[in-house]
């Protein structure tokens, strides 16, 4: 495959210098695109577009058209493991995710199997295969998977939740399917991501949307356990080179210490916890990626200037810092704004860089 001829993201992921602060946005190929929503139409579904080799690869790339991103995130999404398990997945319009077949006991929980991700997601890495190739060595491609507590939240509510009462009353009954559950799950997302890396994918992002729904002795139990695992599972390199791991727990702020020991090279932070006490906090043990609020984008073009240059002067001019979002970016956004925003943090960046 070719080489690279952006690794800026990489080397930040490694600590190293960089030029100027590398700079992707979670959810970057989606809904605020407009190009995108005529793709998706023209798919006809959402799970027919991550389904749909050239589709995906067309998505995956249309971001990089408009933006210099300093990578490029493989399009598809954190519930295809349940997916393949047989769950039923289906999209209800203004409601998300719904699985025709919950697991809520231990008997659904012992039929499920670990998915082969050649057998059962070969779409995948086909899609994998196929970005690689159309980047030729543009940016890196970073594949992902959700984690086993987010993946298991889905399963056993059967669609998105705000209470997480189903799940939560596993948590503190009887525990033993629930660890079952995210054993299986932690399998399947080592074969998944392993897959991932071997098709080509040049890092990776565990994303633990649901991770901070939790006290701090259940997170560690039932989410950062499971994440520390799989993290030890993973291909370390791949074709001679580092495969750097992002662990991401939206609202984990508070643990940042315990996911700092977890094992992986980055850690990422929503806009919830200051970048400055998080480097103080683990100093060079992880790099930190985030972590702008979404919501700033909805702002003036001198407001988001002004947060871009808040947050990177936060950071300070040290290694180790991936300039992201603090969740993903949300539909309606102007994607003029992206503009302005990416725009923002490469130039004041390499400002930083040469003070």
């Amino acid at each position: 495959m070719s080489e690279l001829k952006n690794d800026r993201f990489l080397r930040a992921l490694k600590r190293q210098p960089v030029d100027q602060t590398p700079i992707w946005m979670m959810r970057q190929a989606g809904r605020y695109l407009p190009e995108y929503r005529a793709t998706r139409a023209k798919a006809g579904d959402f799970m027919s577009l991550c389904k749909n080799t050239a589709l995906a690869c067309e998505v995956t790339m249309q971001p990089l058209e408009r933006y210099a991103f300093d990578a490029a995130i493989l399009f598809s999404d954190i519930l295809t493991i349940p997916d393949a398990m047989g769950l039923g997945l289906h999209f209800v319009t203004g409601e998300g995710p719904r699985f025709k077949y919950p697991v809520q006991d231990a008997a659904a929980i012992e039929r499920l199997e670990v998915i082969n991700t050649e057998r059962d997601l070969t779409y995948v890495t086909d899609a994998v295969r196929a970005i690689r190739s159309e980047l030729n060595g543009r940016v890196p491609l970073i594949g992902f998977s959700g984690s086993p507590w987010t993946l298991a939240t889905y399963m056993v509510e059967g669609g998105p939740s705000k209470d997480f009462a189903r799940i939560k009353s596993m948590v503190y009954g009887d525990s033993a399917p629930l660890h079952l559950l995210l054993d299986k799950l932690a399998e399947s997302v080592i074969d998944y991501l392993n897959a991932q890396i071997e098709a080509g994918a040049q890092a990776v992002q565990i994303f633990d949307t649901w991770g901070g729904a939790l006290s701090e002795k259940a997170y560690i139990e039932f989410s950062l356990n499971y994440m520390q695992k799989i993290v030890s599972n993973l291909h370390k390199s791949w074709d001679g080179h580092e495969i750097p791991v992002i662990l991401f727990t939206k609202g984990g702020g508070q643990w940042l210490e315990a996911i700092a020991n977890a094992g992986a090279n980055a850690v990422g932070l929503d806009w919830t916890t200051s970048l400055k006490q998080a480097r103080e906090r683990v100093g060079h043990q992880v790099a930190l990626q985030g972590n702008m609020d979404p919501a700033v984008l909805n702002g003036s073009d001198e407001a988001i200037r002004t947060e871009v240059r808040r947050l990177l002067d936060n950071y300070g001019n040290h290694s180790g810092h991936v300039f992201n979002l603090g969740h993903g970016i949300t539909p309606l956004i102007d994607p003029a704004k992206v503009g302005v925003f990416v725009n923002e943090v490469q130039e004041y960046s390499r400002k930083i860089r040469q003070a």
